[in-house]
């Protein structure tokens, strides 16, 4: 492929634009009336010596300066003088001990750790209905279900998740 220095400038200031190889391959073809693959356009934008920017993440909204969060970091005692719930990592309630839920679930740990992960157990939520779970090499949970499309009720995963966390800690993990 051939191109002129000013076609080439084009093609230098198309990238710095933020085009992608394949958004230079269409341009070249419909400006330029040249049809060139696509590791034409890598080794073209190499030779160029320029390089594809990654796109701009779109912006995070933070929330308003003292705006209520369910869940704040350093939470404060109400009016009453009550001391808030503890809360987890990842903005879900830490149960205290004894502290009753709405829902009641039941966490047990497998003696035989099925294959494949760290551990593993099953767990029995309010509705009676038992699921297997299991923590991966990676440290990411996953559940069985009893049936196809069977879901637990948000307040069975929140127990679920301060409950495995407790029955984890009791074994060492």
């Amino acid at each position: 492929m051939s191109l002129t220095e000013e076609q080439k400038q084009k093609v230098a200031d198309w990238i710095e634009d933020g085009a992608k190889p394949a958004d230079v391959q269409s341009r070249l073809e419909a400006e330029f009336n040249l049809r060139v693959t696509y590791m034409e356009v890598r080794f073209l934008i190499d030779d160029l010596k320029v390089m594809p920017k990654d796109p701009t993440p779109p912006p995070v909204e933070s929330p308003a300066e003292g705006a209520a969060t369910d869940f704040p970091e350093n939470p404060l005692p109400d009016e009453a003088g009550a001391q808030p719930q503890k809360v987890m990592e990842e903005g879900i309630p830490f149960l205290a001990e004894g502290e009753a839920g709405a829902s009641k679930v039941d966490v047990q740990v497998d003696s035989i750790t099925r294959p494949g992960a760290m551990v593993s157990g099953h767990a029995t939520m309010s509705d009676g209905k038992k699921v297997d779970w299991y923590l991966d090499q990676y440290g990411r949970l996953g559940m069985v279900p009893p049936e196809p499309g069977y879901r637990p009720a948000q307040n069975d995963l929140i127990e679920f998740q301060a409950a495995l966390e407790k029955e984890l800690m009791k074994q060492g993990f």
